[in-house]
């Protein structure tokens, strides 16, 4: 997330970008930048909006409750048959959560935010109205958590989908741990390990989106939407539009995805980097060296919260996640990789330990560990099971 979990490095970069004028459909009404969330009707669709433009619509505790409790609204209403939920301007639809405020501000501040945002993480899932996330432009940590858990995840050919927490010293969170095991061939270890990013059709071939539009085509495809009735319209829509855009190209990732498999299938850290080692081609070794630079501790808290969440339900992932993360935020390499690139900018994290084989079990234990004075996240009875 821009500064938050994921999205840190990479957004950090593009943000420095001028973000290009809102590409705004014809039914939203006029944006003001106070306005951090809209709320709009398009027919049968309650439409959830993002706009924080310039910080590529990463999202802070405000802007998560704002979302929930129209989430919560759309749920209950009759006349509202589903819910889409999109950003603002052509760069991102929601570049992660804001880590520097967390890190920069007291405990009980991150606290606040991860247990709103992973209520919401799990409000999603468990939606009871079909729930179409638009993820055109960067969706990254907490942007992928606001989209990855719903029935339908709409990508273009601007959507760059990363989750590189390990890189700023925390773990892939808001629901990593549930949907990155679930991925085949041992994917979603690839990715949650090493944050590798990608684009456009690419997202959709790796199972992280659903569908797949071009950008020139979603204005259109929203006003469609609006006249669905449910999950079969609905799929015919969404089927009918990605149908207008061939596409014959390979996956990215096709030619590695038997070494993917086998590497990140280890059951240690130690054993995974022994077997890229092994494989000695030019791939493993870049995979080596981007690894390299990612938080030791980091990368076995990963590890282990994606084998542990592959027998999870999201509900129990969320309330593992939520404890890695305040135990983050009490004492870990967090701080220090948020301050290494995204304040101080040096890009030199003093990681500690700052290698794999010091990283012992009892310190990896201590951040599954049950809260202090028992502050665990507890969902709403309320929420579908």
């Amino acid at each position: 997330m821009i500064r938050r979990a994921a999205n840190s490095m990479l957004v950090n970069s593009l943000k420095q970008h001028q973000i290009a004028s809102s590409s705004i459909f014809r039914h939203m009404t006029t944006l003001s930048e106070n306005d951090n969330v809209l709320v709009n009707e398009n027919g049968t669709a309650g439409v959830i909006t993002l706009n924080r433009p310039k910080a590529l619509n990463a999202i802070n505790t405000d802007m998560v409750k704002k979302i929930y409790a129209a989430m919560r609204d759309f749920e209950k209403r009759d006349d509202k048959k589903l819910v889409i939920l999109k950003g603002v301007g052509e760069k991102a639809f929601c570049a992660g959560g804001d880590v520097r405020a967390v890190v920069e501000g007291p405990v009980s501040d991150g606290k606040e935010f991860f247990r709103n945002e992973y209520k919401n993480n799990e409000l999603i899932g468990n939606f009871r109205k079909p729930y179409i996330a638009v993820i055109d432009g960067i969706t990254m940590g907490g942007g992928v958590g606001l989209s990855v858990h719903g029935k339908y995840r709409v990508a273009t050919e601007r959507t760059l989908f990363a989750m590189p927490e390990t890189a700023i010293g925390l773990f892939p969170d808001v629901g990593g741990g549930y949907f990155l095991p679930r991925m085949e061939g041992n994917m979603g270890f690839y990715l949650g390990i090493t944050g590798f990013r990608l684009k456009g059709r690419d997202v959709k071939k790796a199972g992280v989106a659903t569908h797949f539009v071009e950008s020139s085509a979603l204005e259109e495809l929203e006003t469609e939407l609006g006249k669905c009735n449910n999950s079969d319209e609905i799929d015919k829509t969404l089927t009918k539009f990605e149908g207008l855009f061939k596409d014959t190209s390979e996956f990215i990732l096709q030619p590695h995805l038997k070494q993917i498999e086998k590497a990140f299938g280890g059951d240690t850290m130690e054993v995974i980097l022994k077997r890229l080692h092994s494989d000695g081609s030019e791939w493993a070794m870049k995979q080596l060296k981007t690894i390299s630079k990612m938080s030791p501790t980091s990368l076995k808290i990963t590890l282990r919260q994606l084998q542990l969440g592959k027998s999870m339900t999201l509900r129990e992932c969320l309330q593992m996640e939520f404890r890695l993360a305040v135990h983050c935020c009490i004492d870990s390499d967090f701080k220090e990789g948020v301050r290494a690139l995204l304040i101080d900018k040096d890009q030199q994290p003093k990681w500690k330990p700052n290698c794999i084989e010091d990283v012992t079990q009892d310190h990896v234990n201590k951040f599954f560990a049950p809260l202090p004075d028992n502050d665990e996240l507890v969902f709403e009875t309320s929420a579908k099971l």
